[in-house]
């Protein structure tokens, strides 16, 4: 496959990179930029020197439109304007970007604060939560990548709000970050001297992710629901730990959650439903496509607490992405992303 990346400069991109280079089915990757044009790109990235020296392309539709796959890693807002020009002209199409994800134009403009993308794109555009929607992501020609908090959160909840274990209407969700989630372009909160030896919360109830995951549930679970969802910034570079307070429907019992998530997930190679709290941590999905997950009912509340961990630039970006490349071109889901965490 001949593939194309649109923003490789970001840290989701760089994974693109790192995990494409390593796919058996890739033979060619071009990197193409809107300012940086010419740059050979392993003068900027010294790690990739002798992996990736080619220069830095212009965005082109026309040259775009000869490839197989374009994965678009941008901030949100620069590809409502740059990708419809691509749709239907040949490559498979996967922002990153999300600002693909909502289905309401009004939603995004509301939550994201910027001028959303034409609702024709918008509505031919699949949401690729790849456990969940494998079948709409095959036929896609344009997928909207999840966010990185909301893939923690919907693969931990979603069976036990389809089955009908868990409330969703009481949903409190706690979830905290690294701080490469916030992306590459520094800020004050993310300065060494800002961040480190300090745990912060922010956008106390505004988090963009809070719509995307109410849609999520309403359209994978059949929940309308209104959810409390708060996000930390952790002193540490890669991981998300999502914890869902979910009170349970009388009588259920914390086998009956474990089970849940056991048969949702037995044929998905990259979701591991772990018995043991203690073995449940970012450093153990670091550098990997897998979600880890873990329930436990408290009996004396009768709420279960369900905790979801991934590596916020694999399974909540690039990895994420990939295997829905995988999923579109009929290969196992696992091509190019079967690596062990590295935990240390």
């Amino acid at each position: 496959m001949k593939v194309g990346i649109i923003g490789a400069t970001g840290y989701g991109g760089l994974e693109l990179i790192r995990f494409l280079h390593n796919h058996p089915e890739v033979e060619h990757i071009e990197l193409f930029t809107s300012s940086s044009a010419g740059e050979t790109f392993s003068t900027r990235f010294g790690h990739l020197v002798s992996i990736h020296d080619k220069p830095l392309n212009e965005i082109n539709v026309d040259t775009l439109s000869t490839f197989d796959v374009v994965f678009t890693s941008t901030p949100s807002g620069v590809t409502s304007e740059l990708l419809p020009p691509l749709v239907g002209v040949g490559p498979k199409l996967i922002d990153l970007s999300g600002d693909y994800r909502l289905q309401d134009p009004s939603s995004y403009e509301k939550w994201y604060k910027k001028k959303p993308a034409p609702l024709e794109i918008i509505q031919q555009s699949v949401y690729g939560l790849t456990e969940w929607n494998e079948k709409n992501i095959k036929e896609a020609s344009v997928i909207a990548n999840p966010g990185c908090y909301p893939t923690a959160v919907l693969l931990s909840i979603l069976p036990l709000i389809k089955n009908e274990l868990i409330d969703p209407n009481y949903l409190v969700i706690d979830a905290k970050s690294g701080i490469s989630g916030a992306g590459i372009k520094p800020s004050q909160t993310t300065h060494f001297s800002e961040a480190n030896e300090n745990l912060s919360i922010y956008k106390i109830n505004q988090h963009q992710h809070i719509p995307e995951i109410e849609q999520a549930i309403e359209m994978f679970a059949g929940a309308k629901t209104n959810i409390t969802f708060n996000t930390h910034l952790v002193p540490m570079t890669r991981g998300i730990l999502s914890t869902t307070y979910a009170p349970v429907h009388a009588g259920v019992t914390n086998k009956q959650l474990t089970e849940c998530l056991i048969e949702t997930y037995r044929d998905h190679p990259f979701v591991r439903v772990i018995s043991e709290a203690s073995a449940v941590g970012t450093n153990r999905v670091k550098g990997s496509n897998f979600c880890d997950i873990h329930v436990k009912l408290d009996e004396r509340t009768n709420r279960a607490t369900i905790v979801g961990v991934i590596d916020n630039l694999v399974k909540g970006a690039a990895g994420q992405a990939i295997q829905n490349m995988n999923v579109q071109m009929n290969l196992p889901q696992t091509s190019g992303l079967h690596v062990v965490p590295l935990f240390i």
